[in-house]
């Protein structure tokens, strides 16, 4: 089972993904499907923002005989991955809470 997932929370785990070592779009997205759906139609263009954006760069490597393009983060890639840590630290605390009884909405 998977939940939907949205370009920014796809955006997430490749800065997760990438913050343990650099990593090729293929490598990317079958770790991403791990628990979700996703295409690289989808993948590359979050990989060119995220670039645009320099929270990644890029560099080509040669492996067996051929040029792979593989990503890496970059020190203002770590801040944004920083940020969105504490992001889904939050959001996760909600559902939980949520999930488990604990937090309600007051009627008023």
């Amino acid at each position: 089972m998977y939940f939907p997932v949205s370009s920014t929370l796809i955006e997430f785990l490749i800065l997760a993904i990438l913050e343990k070592e650099d990593s090729y779009g293929y490598e990317i997205s079958q770790t991403i499907k791990l628990t979700a759906t996703i295409k690289e139609s989808t993948l590359y263009p979050i990989l060119k923002r995220l670039g645009q954006e320099s929270y990644v760069t890029n560099y080509s490597q040669e492996y067996q005989g051929r040029k792979r393009k593989y990503y890496a983060l970059t020190e203002r890639g770590k801040s944004h991955l920083d940020d969105l840590k504490k992001e889904w630290q939050d959001y996760k605390d909600t559902l939980d809470g949520i999930i488990e009884g604990s937090l309600r909405h007051d009627k008023d």
